[in-house]
C-alpha cells in the first residue's frame, strides 16, 4: 500500500527513531509499504519515519529506471566506517521541489540487520553511499537540509515558506 510521504516542517521527522526488537509479519508490511511509497514516489530511498513510523528500517534503490529493481532492505541500520568527501547535490521526498549541495563521506560501510534477522554488511560508494548517509539521517531525525550552513538554512526557509504558501 502507498503511504503519505510527510513533509518538511512536520515534527515526527525531527523525532529519534527507536530500534525494531522483532521483526514480524508488521515488520514485513512495514517494508512492502514503504518500498511501494518510495517506487511509486520516484525516489530512491526511503525511511520508516517519513511515513509516520519510528521505527529504524530503510529501503533504498539506486538503480537506473530501465534496469531491474535492486531493492535493499536495511533494519538497524548503523555506519561503521566512512571515508572520503562527497559534495553532490540531494533532494527528499519529505522537502519536495528543493535540492543543495551536501557534504557526505564518499564510501561507507554499513551494518544492518535484513528481513531474516540476520547481519548484513554493505560496502558503499558514489550515489548508494550518499543514499544510505541521507536515509539513516531520517532515523535520528536529521534532514538534509539541517547539514546546510547556516546562512543557506536560512535562505531554504524563506523560499521553502515562499513555496508553500504559494500552493
Amino acid at each position: 500500500m502507498v503511504r503519505t510521504i510527510l513533509t518538511y516542517p512536520d515534527p515526527v521527522l525531527k523525532k529519534k527513531a527507536v530500534p525494531v526488537t522483532i521483526i514480524n509479519d508488521a515488520t514485513r508490511e512495514l517494508i512492502r509499504d514503504m518500498a511501494e511509497t518510495m517506487y511509486d514516489a520516484q525516489g530512491v530511498g526511503l525511511a520508516a519515519p517519513q511515513i509516520g513510523v519510528s521505527q529504524r528500517v530503510i529501503v533504498i534503490d539506486v538503480s537506473q529506471r530501465d534496469e531491474r529493481p535492486e531493492l535493499i532492505v536495511c533494519i538497524n541500520p548503523v555506519i561503521i566506517h566512512g571515508e572520503g568527501e562527497s559534495y553532490e547535490e540531494e533532494g527528499c521526498l519529505s522537502v519536495p521541489k528543493y535540492s543543495a549541495n551536501v557534504h557526505r563521506h564518499e564510501r561507507v560501510v554499513v551494518k544492518s540487520l535484513n528481513l531474516e534477522g540476520e547481519e548484513v554488511v554493505h560496502r558503499a560508494e558514489g550515489l548508494l553511499a550518499i543514499a544510505f548517509q541521507h536515509e539513516i539521517d531520517h532515523l535520528d531525525g536529521v534532514l538534509f537540509v539541517d547539514h546546510l550552513s547556516a546562512l543557506k538554512k536560512e535562505m531554504f526557509k524563506k523560499k521553502y515558506r515562499r513555496m508553500t504558501e504559494e500552493e
